[in-house]
């Protein structure tokens, strides 16, 4: 198949609630970039996390499988440090080949869920 997507990709809006009203994993407040890459080849991913109030942390590493996708949870990102928790934050991808990503944020402060999802920018 032939790749499809773009190299670089930003996520403007992000936040991480400390507060969860489930504690199963599922259910558990969270980020989730949803990383397709449809190419031939591995695509290794460097994410970048940018704050309001301080200097941009990373670059986070994972890869992608050729042909595969990958939900990657912001919180399970912890090197080089964790995420922080109840604070605004805006990311940026930028991989070897294109890929395709989506943001999905999942806020369980409440028991009535919310659930947003959103395709990211990409850079033209």
């Amino acid at each position: 198949m032939e790749a499809i997507g773009r190299r670089r990709w930003a996520i403007p809006e992000g936040y991480i609630p400390s507060e969860s009203s489930y504690s199963d994993r599922e259910l558990v407040s969270h980020e989730t970039a949803c990383i397709l890459n449809a190419a031939d080849h591995d695509a290794h991913v460097t994410i970048t996390i940018f704050f309001v109030d301080r200097e941009p942390v990373g670059p986070y590493r994972v890869t992608v499988a050729a042909r595969r996708t990958l939900h990657l949870r912001f919180n399970d990102l912890d090197d080089p440090k964790p995420i922080p928790r109840d604070t605004d934050y805006a990311s940026v991808f930028e991989s070897n080949v294109p890929i395709i990503v989506q943001h999905t944020r999942l806020d369980s402060r409440r028991a009535e869920v919310a659930l947003l999802s959103t395709v990211a920018y990409p850079e033209g």
